[in-house]
């Protein structure tokens, strides 16, 4: 169902918490060290990304993407989105813009789709252009990677982009479709994280190829990938979506293998054990696990001034935890921080140009899919 504009919905205001409000207001809550502020209601968002004028492409599950300007409120659709397949956890996923978008506009964008009978996550690319009359489309859009194999299900798409900070390589995410044995098929890209270059194909020197493991691979034995994201000194971390327990910050080396579904720090949801990670075993061990789980969602990696004290930060939406997660980088060690309750199911953590932290509901299971941008008390 499509939701009301924001101006068509009765305002609420709870001084003591956020998340019962509606409307572009800002209440304060003296547990968090941050003010929230509702920009706008969304139909089921799942990933932003903003253009260096400020305004925001915003992705939402049913296949349209938005421009939203955040400063009056407007919005413009998007067109030239393919056909998009929202059956459970499918839908139009991620956005990036090109590390050279000043120059040739170019946005990344990932989504489901269903082709010849099974189902799969695509990565496609188009170029952004807004005529005089204010109309914006995608021009020339094209799938330059599929993943592989396509198969049944709705389920662990993944599809989380990040380019390199030398803007190079471009790194995707595909889950294992619930399917679990692909993640250690060396011929599928399922359960992956992928090197590929800007144009899709797979990039020259990555360290499995010469294994007989398709040439995209970069590590492997991984769930449902749902965010990637490049700290400041060029580190690669990824967080995934552990089986019943065990959710997961890893760290991405090439080449190494993560262990699901052989190993991880939780079980499968049928009760069936799954072998906990353990020192010489042969697999990567996570940097940072949680059981309860969190359900992780989007990752972002904090290099701003507004919030000093968690620079070197990664920051992680939280589903069935209602969260917002901070883990607290030291090279290449991580440990957990802080975790909000946000009362709401958090899909996407985005860094706003001016430094503050914007979120995305995921807009299911009675979160509203608001964007929110918090800045600091005081």
């Amino acid at each position: 169902m499509r939701r009301l504009p924001l101006a068509a919905l009765p305002f609420v205001l709870i001084a003591c918490s956020a998340d019962n409000a509606t409307g572009q207001n800002s209440t304060n809550s003296a547990d968090k060290p941050f003010k929230t502020s509702i920009i706008a209601d969304f139909d089921s968002p799942w990933a932003m990304t903003f253009l260096p004028d400020g305004r925001a492409l915003v992705t939402e599950k049913a296949g349209d993407m938005i421009l939203f300007d955040p400063k009056n409120g407007t919005k413009i659709p998007v067109s030239g989105i393919p056909a998009v397949d929202s059956a459970g956890q499918g839908g139009l996923m991620d956005v990036v813009l090109s590390p050279e978008f000043g120059q040739d506009k170019t946005v990344y964008f990932s989504f489901s789709e269903a082709r010849n009978g099974a189902k799969g996550v695509a990565l496609a690319r188009g170029q952004f252009n807004q005529a005089s009359d204010g109309t914006t489309a995608l021009d020339d859009v094209t799938v330059i990677f599929r993943a592989s194999p396509y198969v049944e299900g709705n389920g662990h798409y993944s599809g989380r982009i990040a380019f390199s900070p030398d803007g190079q390589y471009l790194f995707f995410t595909n889950g294992e479709r619930q399917k679990f044995d692909p993640a250690q098929d060396p011929k599928a890209t399922l359960g992956k994280v992928l090197r590929l270059n800007p144009d899709g194909t797979p990039a020259a020197g990555n360290p499995l190829a010469a294994q007989g493991f398709d040439p995209a691979i970069w590590s492997y034995g991984h769930r449902n990938l749902l965010g990637i994201a490049f700290d400041k000194g060029g580190r690669l971390w990824e967080q995934e979506m552990g089986p019943k327990g065990g959710d997961e910050v890893n760290l991405i080396k090439p080449g190494l293998n993560y262990g699901y579904p052989k190993v991880s720090n939780g079980d499968h949801y049928d009760g069936r054990p799954i072998p906990d990670h353990a020192p010489g075993d042969g697999f990567e061990a996570p940097k940072v696990s949680w059981n309860p789980v969190i359900s992780p969602a989007g990752l972002l990696y904090y290099s701003a001034d507004m919030f000093p004290q968690w620079k070197n930060s990664l920051f992680i939406g939280g589903l069935s935890s209602q969260s917002l997660v901070r883990v607290k980088l030291d090279g290449e060690k991580a440990s957990k921080a802080d975790q909000w309750d946000m009362g709401a199911r958090i899909r996407e953590v985005e860094q706003g140009p001016d430094g503050a932290l914007w979120l995305l509901e995921d807009g299911g299971q009675g979160s509203q899919g608001r964007m929110l941008k918090l800045t600091p008390t005081g």
